[in-house]
């Protein structure tokens, strides 16, 4: 064996251990840590001929890329929608690089992990009250899920035009609908051939990203000719609003559309019981999209695809291998190689199992709650600011502002809040303004936070 490799082996659980007392480190100081990540200069690494061995790695990075890295994690980071990692999370995490899997079959022929996922997301279904009617596994996050539910509801939609997709190629036969898609969506349909462009929107309601009821049967009346894919939001990433999807299944039994449900982060509003009616009707959905790594709390990168178990079929014939006999057959069992885009995947189930094992329905009813009240802490301190005001009405976990007097300023303002260190937010545009957007979905977030960015925001302000 390489001396180097063998000597890392031998000092594997000290390398473990110094690299445990760096997380915690990282972690005990994440409300101090600088969520500013404007600088980028790094130190140039070196391939060595005979390397530096994992503990010369790890001083290497600590010294000089470690005091890059932002508060990604931390209480203050309201970018995005990001989760933090709760320690049940960061534990599974930890434990799916040790076991290594490649998560395939439940057949036997492999490891367990296959089952352990289906097992996880049995727990998830249970958490958002969606019944067992679904089939699931895990991707990378809301574009690989939107992208799987819409692949297989591509081939939903030309099966019904009379077209094998899978094996055919694209057909006109198809529509694809969707009022305010996530930018994810847009680059499934780029991805999957539909084209970026094509996306028909569906008019919304006045002051509202939820679609137009009536304007949406005028379209599926229109097209009543295609094969017609819906994409419906639970939760827009602006305002939080949803779609008025017990409406929209009455349509669907009249029409027979394909539904996709695109709730990456508002489908976890089904864990609070004063929330869960903005998800009536999402169980009659034929595919639906949660991320994990926002409101469930767990590690980059990690989601899931719900597909109703009555497309099976569909589902096969979208993603099955077939020019691999070593994969066997995949008409014999279940297996994700034949269910999802990737052929190797890794555990990505487990922090999501540790999780909700964990920490259970009232764990995540917490968090979820938490996340909205602090989010409406926010809403109450800029209603009250001289210089700040909303820009959208309060719905859930996300706070849409801008400055009050002086909108033209938001952007800058926005970025000297940001370069301060001490709170990251994005910016976003909103029928036509500039405003800056918070979103809540970390378990750590608390009073004391709201107070620390509404006295930046303040500090900002008057050096303007």
């Amino acid at each position: 064996m390489e001396a180097v490799i063998k000597n890392d082996l031998a000092d594997l659980e000290k390398i473990l251990g110094d690299v445990k007392d760096t997380g915690v480190a990282f972690l005990k100081n994440l409300n101090e840590w600088p969520n500013d990540a404007s600088e980028q200069n790094i130190a140039a690494s070196i391939l060595s001929e005979d390397g530096i061995g994992t503990a010369g790695s790890l001083a290497f990075f600590q010294k000089h890329y470690e005091k890059l890295m932002v508060a990604s994690p931390g209480p203050r980071y309201w970018g995005f929608v990001t989760g933090g990692a709760t320690p049940a999370g960061i534990a599974g995490d930890w434990l799916t690089a040790v076991y290594d899997q490649n998560t395939q079959t439940t057949d036997g022929t492999g490891d367990v992990s296959a089952a352990i996922e289906k097992e996880t997301i049995k727990l998830l279904c249970d958490l958002v009250h969606l019944p067992q009617d679904f089939n699931g596994g895990f991707v990378t996050g809301a574009t690989m899920s939107n992208f799987t539910g819409l692949a297989v509801g591509r081939q939903w939609a030309g099966e019904k035009a009379g077209k094998d997709i899978s094996r055919d190629g694209m057909t006109n036969d198809m529509i694809v609908l969707g009022a305010t898609p996530h930018s994810s969506v847009i680059k499934s349909l780029s991805m999957l051939g539909f084209g970026s462009n094509n996306l028909l929107k569906v008019k919304t309601l006045t002051g509202r990203e939820a679609i137009d009821i009536q304007d949406l049967e005028e379209k599926l009346i229109h097209f009543k000719a295609k094969s017609v894919i819906l994409n419906c939001s639970a939760g827009t990433v602006n305002t939080v609003d949803f779609d008025d999807i017990q409406a929209i299944v009455a349509l669907k039994k009249k029409y027979n559309f394909w539904l996709h449900i695109d709730a990456a982060f508002g489908g976890f509003a089904a864990a609070s019981p004063a929330h869960r009616h903005l998800l009536n009707g999402w169980e009659q959905a034929d595919s639906i999209t949660i991320d994990c790594h926002k409101w469930l709390n767990v590690p980059y990168d990690s989601a899931v695809i719900l597909v109703r178990k009555e497309h099976d079929r569909l589902q096969i014939k979208t993603f099955q291998n077939t020019n691999a006999p070593y994969l066997g057959d995949p008409s014999d069992n279940f297996s994700y190689l034949n269910f999802l885009p990737e052929n190797s995947r890794r555990f990505r189930a487990l922090p999501a199992w540790f999780s909700l094992t964990a920490y259970g329905r009232n764990g995540f009813q917490w968090i979820v709650e938490n996340s909205i009240a602090m989010a409406n802490e926010l809403a109450n301190q800029i209603s009250g600011s001289t210089f700040l005001e909303l820009a959208a009405p309060m719905r859930l976990n996300v706070v849409c502002f801008k400055l009050k007097n002086d909108p033209g300023k938001t952007t800058a303002f926005l970025n000297l809040v940001n370069k301060r260190g001490k709170v990251f937010m994005t910016p976003t545009t909103l029928e036509g303004n500039v405003c800056i957007r918070a979103a809540f979905v970390n378990f750590r977030t608390s009073k004391e936070d709201i107070q620390i960015a509404m006295r930046e925001m303040e500090e900002t302000y008057r050096s303007l």
